[in-house]
């Protein structure tokens, strides 16, 4: 079935005459008999009724006319989605984030993208580090962003974009929330949180067993929003990437001597051509100024 076919098919139960049919869609009679003919022959049986004055549908025309007019508004669709595309009205990225990035380093960029296409269509993928490489390496995603990535593939290329610490977080009613700085003793009697999700979870919990802090009865946190909830109850306190942004309840603390740094990175693939809003994304944000959260203080 080709696609002028269906033209010719719905011109004609628009017009119910072969003659002006093949005016509307500008070829001769002859040509639009025959390419209706020839859909007749695939779909196995008449449409029209050829009488005078004018054609009428058979019943397989009445039962064909939606399905063939869904069809052809369809491929319509896609030419002019197509076309959109093509000319930069329309933009479209597909990037995956893992769920220990704050998706709040990507949004000014989103911002900003949107003045500059009539259409900003975006589509965010969360997932751990493998989840992230998976998405990428099976193009689901064009770009990627990630403290690590624990996927050795050749094609995967990263560019660094800050390297920051971590700080202790607390509800503001909290004995912490006044103290810009804490111990590692005055940590010892806490109720840890950690975060199951982090890329850096086996690190900071190392760190924090070699101060003698009970990481092995803390509550894992599978979701940074689970988080927040439970320091918002004053469940407990966790360590966080000075990057997270935290609600207005909870407060930050420097930790004295946590010494574990994290690089968070933007991720793509090699050799695989980007997207007009990937390439511009990742010139923004290779370009941005992120030294604010290399040397941010706890409590900023």
């Amino acid at each position: 079935m080709e696609m002028h076919q269906v033209r010719y098919f719905l011109a004609v139960t628009r017009t119910l005459n072969f003659t002006r049919a093949a005016d509307e869609c500008n070829v001769t009679q002859p040509s639009l008999t025959r390419a209706i003919k020839q859909l007749e022959a695939e779909l196995g049986g008449d449409l029209f009724r050829r009488e005078r004055p004018a054609a009428q549908l058979t019943e397989l025309g009445l039962r064909m006319k939606p399905l063939l007019q869904q069809c052809y508004d369809a491929a319509v669709g896609a030419r002019s989605l197509a076309s959109s595309f093509k000319s930069g009205e329309v933009g479209a990225l597909r990037l995956a984030v893992t769920e220990a990035v704050d998706l709040s380093l990507v949004i000014p960029h989103l911002e900003q993208l949107k003045r500059h296409f009539n259409r900003l269509e975006f589509r965010i993928m969360r997932g751990d580090s493998r989840q992230v490489g998976e998405f990428l390496k099976k193009g689901d995603a064009e770009l990627g962003i990630a403290a690590e990535i624990g996927e050795d593939w050749d094609r995967l290329d990263s560019w660094p974009l800050f390297t920051e610490g971590f700080d202790i977080v607390v509800n503001e009613k909290h004995p912490f929330a006044e103290r810009g700085n804490v111990e590692y003793d005055d940590v010892k009697s806490q109720q840890l949180l950690t975060r199951g999700y982090c890329e850096h979870a086996d690190r900071l919990n190392s760190n924090l067993r070699d101060h003698q802090i009970d990481v092995d009865h803390s509550h894992e946190i599978s979701t940074e929003s689970d988080l927040f909830k439970l320091l918002e109850a004053d469940m407990g306190v966790a360590v966080v990437p000075r990057s997270t942004s935290v609600p207005q309840s909870l407060k930050r603390a420097g930790l004295n001597g946590l010494n574990v740094q994290r690089t968070v990175q933007l991720y793509g693939v090699a050799g695989r051509e980007r997207t007009a809003v990937a390439s511009a994304v990742m010139k923004m944000m290779r370009g941005a100024d992120w030294s604010h959260f290399s040397s941010a203080a706890a409590g900023s």
